[in-house]
């Protein structure tokens, strides 16, 4: 096992950083797609696999969602232990194979197993990429990196839905099969060219920490994707929501007392993860909400097809990249995080706030949905890389991996509760279009609070940027 000043000595591998970001990018690609590519395909999928049980039909969506975000510090911290370049790789094999898998199903079990399998293997690359990138690029080029790298996967995340329409308008097994030559271009290239990034000397994952987080974070993700379906007030879902808090509580015991815990408090107690963990959480549930009520609304209100939502709202994620390169670098070199994730937050409430007031049941797009995808998409590329890239500033390099995998894993419970929260307000109103209004100015609010989080919690000294 290496230590941290073997690292240093290690060898450079022919890779330049750059080559590495665009490597591993191609598997976050891969993952992030994945989250929301799926959900368009799944009325074919039913029809194909001949299973009319929406119930059941949503565990596609589901077990991805839950593995996912159950494994994700678990992996994060065995890619702090071992090869980053090796556990990037064995994770995009997975998802790859499962992919292929995927695509070949005969019925729905065999295609909610390979699901979970896909999981897993985003659930590794997902904390190895942002590992290889933060240990391949000098200090002050890190924050530039993880901007690009959270830039891509968010693109891809927010694109979802249109990829998803375009593919299943020709076959819903299209949705699986992309990842299939994307997947072995990255392994190919992957192979050929990532540095190798051997682990820290740090003690083996703690079993029982492994134990309570991925199961306390399963059970409360199970809770959020199914509380609608299962009713709130179900034994089922409290009982879940229970499970979830007494894990999550006895985690956080566990790693305040253990000698070496899955996740140190250590890790928390630098102001800037800290605070940006907070804001990733209201963020992740502001943008899964806004995404999920921008795709439902013209399919479910005015009729649409998929493959015309997906163009409809595609704008937003276009400006996703475009502002994150070309923008928010320049914005945070003369502001500081603070500010650029608050505007980006602010813009994105301004674009649900929009909806809200100009969206009715006429479909008029270029009034009611047009602006509101170019405000979002302009708040999305200000904000999710600059709390990622505030979040992996503060990371020392034995904990990039586990570090960023707890970001994540916040993140994508915070998805989790903004598809809940968008579900049971739809379910209570008494006409469409005022549940969505009123999920919208929801939204709305939680972005304010995001932003004054972010305003009051960041600071950054002189001569120091994220």
């Amino acid at each position: 096992m290496a230590s941290t000043s073997q690292l240093a000595q290690t060898p450079r591998a022919t890779a330049a950083p750059g080559e590495v970001l665009v490597i591993v990018c191609a598997g976050v690609v891969l993952a992030s797609l994945d989250l929301f590519i799926v959900n368009v395909a799944l009325p074919r999928i039913a029809v194909d696999l001949h299973e009319p049980d929406l119930g059941r039909l949503s565990w596609v969506l589901n077990a991805y969602a839950i593995v996912y975000a159950a494994l994700l510090v678990f992996f994060g911290r065995l890619a702090d232990r071992y090869r980053r370049d090796r556990g990037f790789l064995l994770g995009v094999a997975i998802f790859t194979a499962a992919s292929a898998g995927c695509a070949l199903s005969v019925n729905l079990e065999m295609l909610v197993g390979l699901r979970v399998l896909q999981a897993a293997g985003a659930a590794l690359l997902t904390p190895t990429s942002l590992g290889l990138v933060l240990a391949s690029f000098p200090a002050e080029r890190r924050a530039g990196a993880v901007r690009a790298w959270t830039a891509t996967g968010g693109a891809a995340a927010a694109l979802g839905p249109v990829v998803g329409g375009l593919l299943v308008s020709v076959d819903w097994r299209w949705v699986f099969l992309v990842n299939v030559p994307i997947g072995l271009l990255a392994l190919a290239v992957g192979w050929r060219r990532l540095p190798a990034v051997p682990g820290h000397d740090i003690e083996a994952p703690d079993a029982l920490g492994a134990v309570l987080v991925t199961g306390g974070v399963g059970a409360l993700t199970l809770a959020l994707v199914e509380g609608s379906t299962w009713g709130w007030s179900d034994a089922a879902t409290l009982g879940a929501l229970a499970a979830a808090a007494l894990l999550l509580a006895g985690f956080v015991a566990h790693c305040l007392r253990a000698r070496s815990p899955l996740v140190t408090p250590e890790l928390f107690s630098t102001q800037g993860f800290s605070v940006a963990s907070v804001i990733t959480l209201l963020h992740g549930t502001a943008f899964a909400a806004m995404i999920f009520s921008a795709v439902l609304v013209p399919q479910e209100v005015w009729g649409w097809s998929p493959l015309r939502t997906g163009f409809a709202v595609a704008v937003g994620p276009l400006m996703v990249p475009i502002v994150a390169f070309g923008v928010a670098g320049r914005l945070i070199a003369r502001f500081g995080p603070g500010p650029v994730i608050a505007a980006g937050c602010l813009s994105i409430g301004a674009g649900t706030a929009w909806f809200a007031l100009h969206v009715t049941a006429e479909p008029h797009y270029a009034t009611a949905i047009l602006p509101g995808m170019l405000a979002t998409g302009v708040g999305v590329g200000l904000s999710l890389p600059t709390i990622m890239a505030a979040a992996a500033g503060s990371l020392p390099p034995s904990a990039f991996s586990t570090g960023s995998a707890v970001v994540n894993m916040i993140r994508q419970t915070g998805m989790a509760l903004g598809v809940a929260i968008v579900v049971a307000i739809l379910a209570s109103a008494a006409a469409p279009v005022t549940g969505f209004h009123r999920a919208w100015w929801t939204t709305s609010a939680l972005t304010v609070v995001a932003a004054l989080v972010a305003l009051v919690g960041l600071r950054v000294t002189d001569g120091e940027h994220v």
